[in-house]
């Protein structure tokens, strides 16, 4: 229990359903399309849309999604890849003979087609029980009314307004500035966009006339995009993969996300007493840190388009993860690896709901870095993700940006099974961060026996492009002697990602939802 005396949060029950995710009128949205007869895809999908208008600056229907759903009165887990490609005339030679050595991050080059729209539509189809345009009406109510700009969006929004250039500025610009807190964000244009969702399904988006705003707004920008590039975007259901950690199993999202970096990095740190240390000491920030070194350097070797990757089973096996615990000093930082994967980002919504029926999703829905490429669509503003800065451009490497393939993403939906049963679909925001979020999070829920909402709360490290981040949570103290053992130490700007969970309490016929407090959400249920 924690600490009445201090700020904090606590945790939210429910019997019935909850969802949680990092705006409050999201979580409101969900829980309300559940108390009207809908199950958790249906309330998942109206949350996530909705956050396009609410925080535009980390997601939006220009963006990508991933999702783990566990169907009602089963245990299965199915995973569904919302991950578009990029265009087919995109060339990694032709990026390399201009000069580049990466994509550019606020280039067309690095416009991947947007693959969340089929994927909602897909999902409400085979899971939902209201119907897409049920799912869709909030947002669009919401895009046409307007959202007042939340405190950590604002923030958020303003860092990143220098980014958004032409039309992009033009559509999430008040007057030119960034919103403040409070002020009133409107997307009329997308309200139409989505209102065409709602009435003609995937072909509204992918075909006609929003569809030729979106390829005719990258030509003008220099992009290689076509209509057929649109109208061939499909999602695709796949095979989850897990991982054991102590007596529970990690479930992940398959290549092409990174959720295989997560579980080896946990089965690496399952070779070291982790529940023996302080949780929030430097001796678990340091071996968490260096086994993030090593997981994400096998990531950036091994992980792409799941067609491009060939060492999956190489990199989740257990011999792996013994061979590099036994390269980590625990009295020495090592050198980080050099990363193949050419960029970072911090922002990303996630969204979790289980409903009565005990149908729980996962989901992950981003536009990359912040407000993706600063781009957007000159007649609907569509804001572009950036999704092929996640490929590189060194030749051979299965990760090489190419027309038609799907960039090795950071963004991944978590859930936590005991006994093959489902006891937490749990998510953490922040790019990069993101495995070693998963890792921290099962950690202090495993090692330390830490309830959803108090192991959100935690202070939180990471061993990112040769600095230790080190929020301000943890003390001066620890903070030196992460330096006397060699790492640079720094407090980041910002925190550290964000994070959802829900605990699904059987015995009790409890839910338990946290969310976190570094963003403007909350879980909300009844």
């Amino acid at each position: 229990m924690r600490d009445f005396h201090l700020p904090g949060r606590s945790a939210v029950f429910a019997t019935n359903g909850i969802c949680a995710t990092s705006h409050p009128l999201a979580a409101k949205v969900a829980v309300q399309v559940l108390e009207s007869g809908g199950n958790a895809v249906d309330a998942a999908i109206a949350g996530a849309v909705l956050l396009g208008i609410a925080e535009p600056q980390m997601t939006g229907i220009g963006g990508d999604c991933f999702v783990l759903l566990k169907p009602a009165g089963e245990e299965r887990i199915v995973a569904l890849n919302g991950s578009g490609r990029a265009p087919a005339a995109l060339s990694a030679a032709q990026m390399r003979a201009a000069g580049h050595t990466a994509v550019p991050i606020d280039g067309p080059e690095a416009v991947t087609v947007p693959g969340a729209v089929d994927a909602f539509c897909r999902l409400s189809k085979d899971w939902g029980r209201s119907g897409l345009k049920t799912s869709l009406a909030p947002a669009i109510h919401y895009a046409d009314a307007g959202i007042p700009v939340a405190p950590r969006t604002a923030f958020d929004w303003q860092t990143a307004e220098p980014r958004l250039k032409g039309a992009a500025r033009d559509h999430f610009l008040l007057n030119g500035q960034a919103p403040r807190p409070g002020q009133v964000f409107r997307a009329p244009g997308q309200a139409e966009v989505l209102r065409r969702i709602a009435m003609d399904g995937r072909q509204g988006f992918y075909e006609g006339e929003v569809a030729e705003d979106m390829v005719d707004s990258l030509r003008a920008l220099g992009g290689v995009h076509t209509l057929e590039d649109f109208a061939r975007t499909a999602c695709d259901y796949t095979e989850p993969v897990s991982g054991a950690y102590g007596d529970v199993d990690l479930v992940e999202h398959p290549p092409n996300g990174q959720g295989a970096t997560a579980i080896l990095l946990a089965r690496i740190l399952s070779h070291f007493d982790i529940a023996a240390m302080e949780p929030f000491g430097a001796r678990r920030a340091h071996i968490e840190a260096e086994a993030a070194k090593l997981a994400y350097d096998a990531r950036n070797r091994f992980l792409a388009d799941a067609d491009h990757t060939t060492r999956l089973d190489h990199m989740l096996s257990d011999g792996t993860a013994e061979r590099l615990a036994g390269l980590i000093d625990p009295k020495r930082a090592m050198e980080s690896p050099a990363a193949l994967s050419e960029a970072v980002h911090k922002d990303t919504i996630y969204l979790t709901v289980v409903d009565r029926d005990r149908m729980a999703v996962s989901l992950i829905y981003s536009v990359y870095h912040s407000f993706g490429s600063g781009l957007a669509s000159d007649r609907f503003g569509i804001n572009f993700q950036n999704r092929g800065a996640g490929f590189t451009l060194q030749e051979g490497h299965p990760n090489e940006a190419a027309g038609g393939k799907r960039p090795m993403h950071t963004i991944i939906p978590g859930m936590i099974r005991r006994n093959d049963k489902l006891i937490m679909p749990f998510g953490v925001m922040g790019g990069a961060y993101q495995p070693n979020g998963h890792a921290r999070f099962l950690s202090n829920v495993v090692d330390f026996g830490m309830a959803p909402q108090a192991a959100i709360d935690g202070p939180r490290s990471f061993a990112d492009a040769g600095i230790l981040k080190v929020e301000r949570g943890y003390s001066d103290a620890v903070r030196a002697e992460l330096a006397d053992l060699g790492h640079n130490v720094v407090i980041p700007q910002e925190p550290i990602g964000g994070a959802q969970a829900i605990l699904i309490d059987d015995e009790a016929g409890v839910l338990e939802g946290g969310s976190d407090p570094r963003k403007d959400g909350c879980a909300l249920g009844y």
